[in-house]
């Protein structure tokens, strides 16, 4: 019966970690067509915004939820965005339900006298959330194209001029940009979310793009064809990510994506990590609720080739790693104590130890997307050694978290949109003691994170009986990644 069981054990085990290196396989085929890619063609059809015939009407939607603290920093950022007052519209989406909705009435007052044309609209419940509002307001939206910002935004004035000019190639039908991190180095818990996002927004993004695969619109920062929108199915509040829904349903209509690295829009990243954990929830469930409403209609569409089949379907399992990466943590301490009894296993884990080669592809993946952004000097690759390593331990640390998230989205479970509280946070000396908008309650999961970290420390002290110090280093990281999410949630509540 125990061998039986340990079979089991190591064929889950193994399962998990296959999936790991097909997923790490896919990152370096992106990292390939992202070093190969060449500059689009720059004599490609563009607006010629010199011309007045040729200056297309943008809506400019900004759906916001009790965002107290940065309303009036994006009323002001919006505002000074340099295009034709005659040929532009802003629509403030609102849905709050606090004192911010009369903060935002007056400023869109003031703005509205200065001559611009922005509305306050507002509606009676919160139906679909997110993507309820961003329907609700195309249904009058003047624009034929539709820029979308986050109320944690903040586009350059010219923003405008470098992404809509694109849309003079009929053919696209979202034009996405880079987000930028005003408070990148604000604490380890923004660093760690910049490396990530980096990653995505270089590797990912581009490396796809670059060869016509699959792409997302990444629900801000970006432009959208209304005739696109309409023609997908418009917005669907079915999942927590209605913006990668709406993508691939666009794509899957033959529009075209175009992203544009060098165009930066500069956000602000969480702070504390309750804040974290909503995004981190919310992000990985509806990737998950994405994967079960679409892979099928990704696997059989007859007008997309193999290879951008495989990349979609890799594209729409990405949170689902997070299950795996748990599973192969939860399961490498009873491996331990299966190799040590059952000597004639070993073969097994000689076989398994060549998985070892996911995590050098990923070092070397996140390396030149972090070169791309931060330099390549020795000093630099010293300080990505150090980020990568922390980035590591702290996604272990979120893995139960984020693979409870993952079941929820692969169970068909719905839950309320959460938001992700902002703060107008730049540098250590702001606080974000006494921010109303702080989760006040302790998440449940966080008694099953503290007895992973005493787990993990097990793992390690397991090392010393059994001889057998290979997953010493991954179990510290386990151990380092678990303590700093379940401190960190301790003390992040006011």
């Amino acid at each position: 019966m125990g061998l039986i069981i340990s079979y089991i054990i190591i064929a889950i085990y193994s399962i998990a970690l296959l999936l790991i290196f097909f997923y790490s396989l896919a990152q370096l085929n992106l990292l390939v067509n992202y070093l190969s890619h060449k500059r689009q063609n720059q004599n490609a059809p563009k607006y010629n915004l010199l011309d007045p015939k040729e200056i297309p009407f943008v809506t400019i939607q900004l759906p916001v939820y009790n965002e107290e603290y940065v309303m009036e920093r994006l009323l002001e950022n919006i505002a000074r965005i340099e295009y034709p007052k005659s040929k532009l519209e802003i629509q403030v989406l609102d849905d709050s339900t606090d004192d911010s909705v009369n903060i935002t009435s007056e400023r869109i007052k003031e703005l509205q006298d200065s001559g611009l044309d922005i509305q306050h609209i507002r509606r009676e419940n919160r139906q679909g959330f997110k993507a309820g509002a961003l329907k609700e307001g195309l249904e009058i939206a003047k624009g034929d194209f539709i820029a979308i910002f986050d109320a944690d935004f903040l586009p350059d004035p010219d923003w405008l001029k470098k992404t809509v000019i694109y849309f003079k190639n009929e053919e696209i039908g979202v034009v996405q940009t880079r987000w930028g991190h005003i408070n990148r180095d604000y604490s380890t818990l923004t660093r760690i979310q910049a490396f990530a996002l980096d990653a995505h927004f270089t590797l990912e993004q581009v490396g796809r793009n670059a060869k016509g695969h699959f792409i997302n619109f990444n629900g801000t920062a970006g432009i959208w064809r209304k005739e696109c929108i309409l023609d997908a199915g418009n917005w669907e509040g079915d999942t927590l990510t209605e913006d990668l829904d709406l993508s691939y349903r666009a794509q899957l209509k033959n529009w075209k994506f175009k992203y544009l690295e060098d165009v930066e829009t500069p956000a602000e990243l969480p702070v504390v990590i309750s804040a974290a954990r909503s995004q981190q929830f919310r992000w990985n469930k509806g990737g998950a609720e994405n994967f079960r409403k679409t892979v099928w209609k990704v696997i059989t569409a007859k007008n997309i080739p193999f290879k951008t089949k495989f990349h979609g379907v890799m594209h729409l399992l990405n949170s689902s790693m997070f299950l795996c990466v748990f599973l192969v943590s939860l399961l490498s301490i009873p491996a331990m104590y299966i190799k040590a009894l059952y000597p004639e296993l070993d073969w097994a884990f000689d076989v398994l130890s060549f998985f070892v080669l996911s995590t050098i592809i990923l070092f070397v993946c996140y390396w030149f997307t972090y070169k791309s952004i931060q330099g390549s000097s020795f000093d630099n690759f010293l300080d990505y050694i150090k980020l990568f390593f922390t980035f590591f331990s702290v996604a272990l640390g979120f893995s139960l978290h984020n693979s409870i998230a993952v079941l929820e989205g692969h169970m068909g479970k719905r839950s309320e949109f959460v938001r992700t509280p902002k703060f107008n946070l730049n540098n250590l000396s702001d606080s974000w003691k006494g921010n109303k908008y702080l989760a006040k309650k302790l998440s449940p999961n966080m008694i099953l994170e503290f007895a992973l970290m005493v787990y993990f420390l097990f793992g390690m002290y397991s090392a010393v009986p059994l001889n057998d110090f290979g997953l010493f280093p991954f179990h510290f990281m386990l151990f380092a990644g678990f303590s700093f999410v379940f401190f960190k949630s301790l003390t992040a509540r006011a």
